[in-house]
């Protein structure tokens, strides 16, 4: 079995290297690690297309990629694997990738594009702000691995977890969940610099969520680890017999 881990965080992450060696526990699986140079947080899934990309080894089955989340998983399937993986691994994430995160997270994009290629996807995040332990989410990482592995995923598909930041004793087990939603308050903060010229800061508080039912947020709420099935079709094919109606 071949697993191939990334993430957004960066080849050094912690979150990365415990993510990899409680895989490495998995029986008869070979982990190959191909991730970001540096930090690539917030890069949604883009790609570099404007300027040459770089591999260098760190070790045995392991790689950075002077790019982002995406060029790695790319680069570590076409030219380090030279195959297709039987899952794609990615995390664990130092932060909340919940709700609208998704659109946002290079943790989720690096999952995203191994299920654009046909691979079954798993994208990992711890939701915290300091003294991350990333135990707890490796362990459940390493068993929902072994289930994908085992059962498969329906293609395009990928499975995005947040794990609350305590001890796994305080974790009070898991739960499916759909898409929840922020309320994210000021997202915008101003304020003006020595020169006396404004400047803006992109933010608002990560834990403010709006009250939605079997939400992943909700689930953070109440102590669980959410898993979420994210599909790479956005189509909303409830409005395509609406929209056949427009005269355009």
């Amino acid at each position: 079995m071949l697993i191939l881990v990334s993430n957004d965080d960066g080849i050094d992450s912690p979150g990365l290297k415990k993510l990899a060696s409680e895989l490495k526990k998995i029986k008869k699986a070979r982990v190959v690690v191909v991730a970001p140079s540096k930090e690539q947080s917030a890069t949604s899934h883009s790609l570099t297309l404007h300027r040459p990309l770089r591999i260098e080894q760190h070790g045995k089955d392991e790689y950075a990629v002077t790019g982002t989340p995406t060029d790695a998983v790319m680069l570590g399937v076409h030219k380090i694997l030279k195959k297709k993986p039987d899952v794609v691994v990615s995390g664990i994430n130092r932060g909340a990738n919940l709700g609208e995160d998704v659109h946002y997270s290079g943790t989720v994009a690096a999952a995203v594009e191994g299920a654009i290629m046909g691979v079954p996807a798993i994208a990992v995040s711890l939701v915290g702000i300091e003294n991350f332990n990333f135990g707890p989410a490796a362990t459940f990482a390493k068993k929902l691995t072994q289930q994908v592995l085992k059962k498969g995923l329906p293609k395009g598909t990928v499975l995005n977890v947040n794990v609350p930041n305590l001890a796994a004793s305080k974790i009070k087990g898991y739960k499916i969940t759909r898409l929840g939603k922020h309320s994210y308050g000021d997202v915008i903060v101003k304020n003006v610099d020595p020169r006396g010229k404004p400047y803006y800061w992109i933010g608002g508080n990560p834990f403010k969520f709006e009250k939605i039912k079997q939400s992943d947020c909700e689930a953070f709420d109440d102590g669980k680890i959410s898993v979420t099935p994210l599909s790479v079709d956005m189509t909303y094919y409830d409005l395509m017999d609406e929209l056949n109606s427009w005269e355009l």
